[in-house]
């Protein structure tokens, strides 16, 4: 899957350039399009997971244990698509928090429901109440992350939501 992601750039810069020195502006249009939403869908995300990384370091700096792994690439279901991303597992003696993060990469793999850029699902073993989605939309002219309730977008989040769940994961007061 790595590599398809490789291959994937060359071959449509090899397709803008020609497709554009035949006329066929909509398709390079599209790649255009597509490069910059893929730029912004992994910005958005590495955010996201930089921030989360962060509250884990500052757990344990205050001797609140941590532990971090990574799986990339990683395929998830979400809004009835497949989603193509990572996942990263953070765990806190027998609490476990999983953030996967993605969006669709190929046609088989669905469609962006809503409107979204990017899925991140973020899950609380054992505390399912506690567990959220969020979709990456357009607000104005920048992405941002919001909260989806039963498959409706229920709000913008902001950093205070995100780093509730890390006090949920160190069992901290919240």
């Amino acid at each position: 899957m790595a590599e398809h992601d490789n291959i994937w750039p060359q071959i449509l810069a090899g397709s803008i350039g020609d497709e554009a020195s035949a006329g066929h502006r909509a398709l390079a249009d599209f790649v255009a399009v597509k490069a910059t939403n893929d730029e912004i869908r992994q910005r958005a995300i590495d955010w996201l997971l930089n921030l989360f990384s962060e509250l884990a370091g500052q757990l344990n700096r205050r001797n609140i244990a941590i532990e971090i792994e990574r799986n990339e690439p990683h395929s998830f279901p979400a809004f009835g698509a497949n989603m193509v991303g990572l996942k990263t597992t953070y765990r806190h003696g027998l609490r476990c928090l999983t953030v996967e993060a993605g969006w669709t990469r190929t046609p088989s793999d669905g469609f962006m429901r809503g409107g979204s850029l990017a899925v991140v699902q973020i899950r609380h073993f054992g505390l399912k109440r506690h567990s959220i989605d969020l979709a990456l939309l357009r607000s104005g002219d920048r992405p941002e992350w919001h909260i989806v309730d039963n498959d409706r977008v229920a709000r913008p989040t902001d950093t205070q939501d995100l780093a509730r769940h890390m006090a949920i994961l160190a069992d901290l007061d919240v």
